[in-house]
């Protein structure tokens, strides 16, 4: 048998090796088939998912803004302001309803009439400022009712 040549560049394929190593892993890695890449973005991607609807949360804002053009038409508001407006008309109404639902349950009654709701005004709000709400509020109430 003839002896065999031997290979002087044993050191470069441990180096070769590492490259083909390094230069195939990238290439081998696939993605499980059970997942699915993010491929799609855009109207397909939307087209799959249920779109939430954002709660919408009621503001006094544009009766407020309609109350202040009649009283005075040249003078604007902050948003700010129209905040602190808001969250304040939000308080009183808060007071009126926990009021006129104790007086409710003072008479065992199930419904809250526009009698409860004057008895809270007057109990809540300040002497004058309650009596300004009181004829208002029936005059609103007429109103309503004879449309």
């Amino acid at each position: 048998m003839a002896p065999k040549a031997k290979k002087k560049p044993a050191e470069k394929k441990p180096m070769e090796e590492k490259k083909t190593v390094a230069e195939k892993a990238p290439a081998e890695k696939k993605p499980k088939a059970g997942k699915k890449l993010p491929k799609e973005v855009g109207a397909a991607a939307g087209d799959k998912k249920k779109k939430h609807m954002k709660k919408s949360v009621g503001t006094y804002k544009i009766y407020i803004f309609k109350v202040l053009k009649q009283v005075h038409p040249d003078i604007w508001t902050s948003s700010k302001a129209m905040g602190i407006m808001n969250s304040f008309i939000n308080s009183i109404f808060k007071k009126l309803a926990q009021e006129a639902s104790q007086l409710n349950r003072y008479n065992k009654k199930p419904t809250i009439t526009s009698r409860e709701i004057q008895a809270a005004v007057r109990l809540v709000l300040p002497d004058e400022l309650a009596k300004h709400v009181v004829s208002e509020g029936t005059k609103a109430v007429t109103k309503f009712t004879s449309s």
